[in-house]
């Protein structure tokens, strides 16, 4: 779309700028350092004690000012590269080019009904032209959608929800953008709930510890005090050993504490990531308005208790990124050296410790609820990107009519809109198997995936790629791609008849399954295969479900359909010149042409005309 490409220079001039101005603001950094020293340096000298007082505060604030500006700007910069690289990876969906994209692989599942059949998932897969998400749970959840056809009632609430955020671009890519400067593929989304659930050690006795961390220190300091100004030489020993009781006192209560503050600071730097990257993406929801009823439900979430779920995350990320600072030994390099002094003498580890325990007694039963409507965010997000890059897609109506498919336009979404051949299809009521006949590479194959993705996807609230569809909320179960597993002993033959016996089971349960098969019983030999699809079939029939076979078996399709067991289309090519030429476009009836002899000839085989040529 030309309003990529557009985003695409505006980001690119606009970097062009910020790395001038951070470059700018870096010799600004230095310089104002170097000329902050000499400042100081000149002072110390001529031994104006006051003006140094008066400078240096001043000195470290305006500093700290030109380093906030400049973290600003390097945050802009990030952010303007992570927006050109969003919109150069639409452009990269927008030709079906997926190789770059996360293909999902951690949700291949060989058992589901239907995902590892239909390119869910995996290389050139939905899953790569859909996912927009940056979280770890948003990209679980945005597999359980496409995993698991969703109740009308919630396919309804999805589609307004993804129309209306499909409108709003800029905030679309502002949010993912956002949630990229976290992004962390590492990252245990599972660790930080379990780590959040942790029962608290000192959040009862949170008071006499409160108490020991300030008196201590007063005590300390006081003793010191006296110690220093100690005019009776006699009250010498009685300081030096209040001065050793309390450093005593204090070490023993840290060693106590030792390992839970360690475990936070081992901890933190996976769950800072995580929750960072919630912070951010909060604010962005909690900062716009929406009107469809889902993202008002998913937005409301963040309020509950009467206040912010950005600010608490805030908090929780301040005290771990404060954690940073306590050096441990599993981790020999990092830490603030400065820290465990001052911890020695004013307990900060009590700090750390209750104010990490507070926050999680306060907040542990709202983190998942917040995690989920970020995922929640995103997956729509991710769909309404999808969406707008698609605007000749369409949303299907939903209908309760038993086994209801009706497409307009039908494509395969995986296909380049360049190269993508349209069908239309319509299958009406239960018992309705269609049975699609064709030539070698003639589309059967790719049109029974074009039917399962666009199920896949109309089920999960997201447009199709038709120009109109209307459908009943079906169970889809496939049986395309059955493999032999040798470390198990188990044939593609076996592996099918175990898909087969799933699919049979299923249907017991449910009367609004929708199965699409391809080439059925092909691990056996051709009186074994006829004899047992027909079976098959009939039983299908009798069982008043639907579905599309593919098969090469021409026989096979003559027989059911002579019995009015199946409706016969056909995918048909023609040879001009030694060359075939394929319309991919869905015919009725049975195929009528064969190719195989020649795509045979073509790879070198001498074709006899007849088997008795051999024999003479």
């Amino acid at each position: 779309m030309k309003i990529y490409r557009d985003n695409i220079k505006l980001n690119a001039a606009k970097l062009v700028r910020l790395s001038k101005l951070l470059n700018r603001y870096s010799w600004l950094r230095l310089f104002f350092f170097i000329i902050s020293t000499a400042i100081l340096i000149s002072l110390f000298i001529f031994n104006l004690i006051t003006a140094i007082f008066i400078a240096f505060p001043i000195l470290i604030l305006g500093f700290a000012l030109v380093i906030k500006h400049h973290d600003k700007i390097a945050y802009l910069k990030k952010q303007t590269s992570f927006l050109k690289t969003i919109n150069e990876s639409e452009i990269l969906r927008e030709e079906c080019d997926l190789e770059a994209f996360d293909p999902g692989d951690e949700f291949i599942n060989q058992n589901h009904p239907y995902s590892a059949d239909l390119d869910v998932f995996g290389q050139h897969s939905i899953f790569q032209l859909v996912n927009r998400t940056t979280t770890e749970s948003g990209a679980m959840l945005l597999s359980e959608w496409l995993s698991d056809p969703a109740p009308n009632h919630e396919i309804y609430d999805r589609q307004e929800a993804i129309k209306e955020l499909s409108q709003k671009l800029d905030w679309r890519q502002g949010f993912q953008a956002s949630g990229m400067h976290f992004q962390n593929k590492n990252s245990d989304y599972f660790k930080l709930l379990a780590w959040v659930e942790k029962p608290a050690t000192l959040l009862k006795n949170q008071h006499l510890y409160i108490a020991a961390a300030i008196s201590l220190p007063v005590l300390l300091v006081l003793v010191s005090y006296f110690f220093y100004t100690n005019l009776n030489p006699s009250n010498t020993i009685i300081y030096v050993a209040l001065l050793i009781l309390v450093l005593l006192t204090n070490y023993m209560i840290l060693r106590k504490l030792s390992p839970i503050a360690e475990n936070i600071v081992e901890t933190s730097t996976e769950n800072l990531s995580t929750l960072k990257s919630y912070q951010t993406l909060i604010h962005k929801i909690e900062s716009e308005s929406f009107k469809s009823k889902k993202l008002n439900k998913l937005q409301s979430v963040f309020t509950k208790g009467n206040y912010s779920a950005y600010h608490e995350i805030k908090k929780l990320c301040s005290i771990l990124e404060f954690s940073h600072q306590r050096p441990i030994k599993k981790i020999p390099i990092g830490g603030n050296y400065m820290y465990p002094l001052l911890n020695s003498v004013l307990l900060l580890d009590i700090y750390l410790i209750i104010g990490t325990e507070q926050w999680k007694s306060k907040n542990k039963t709202f983190l998942k609820s917040w995690a989920e409507v970020v995922s929640g965010f995103e997956v729509v997000n991710s769909f309404a990107g999808f969406c707008y890059s698609n605007p000749s897609y369409t949303f299907p109506e939903l209908t309760e009519k038993n086994n209801y498919i009706h497409f307009e336009s039908l494509g395969h979404p995986l296909i380049h809109s360049n190269e993508r051949v349209c069908n239309d299809f319509n299958s009406e009521g239960a018992g309705n198997i269609v049975m699609i006949t064709g030539s070698n590479m003639g589309g059967k194959s790719t049109f029974l995936r074009s039917v399962g993705l666009n199920l896949v996807l109309a089920l999960a609230g997201a447009p199709c790629c038709a120009t109109y569809a209307k459908l009943t909320n079906l169970n889809i179960f496939t049986s395309m791609r059955t493999q032999d597993n040798l470390m198990k002993g188990i044939s593609s033959f076996y592996a099918e008849l175990n898909r087969i016996e799933k699919m049979l089971k299923l249907i017991e349960r449910n009367d609004n399954v929708y199965f699409l098969l391809d080439e059925m019983f092909k691990g056996t030999n051709s009186e074994d295969r006829h004899k047992g699809g027909y079976s098959l079939i009939n039983q299908l029939n009798k069982l008043k479900t639907s579905g599309i076979i593919a098969t090469h078996d021409i026989d096979l399709a003559k027989l059911s359909g002579s019995k009015n067991l199946v409706t016969n289309y056909s995918f048909n090519s023609e040879i001009k010149e030694h060359s075939m030429i394929f319309s991919y476009e869905l015919d009725p009836g049975i195929c009528t042409d064969f190719n195989a002899s020649e795509l045979m000839k073509k790879s070198g085989i001498e074709i006899l005309s007849t088997i008795s040529e051999e024999r003479r």
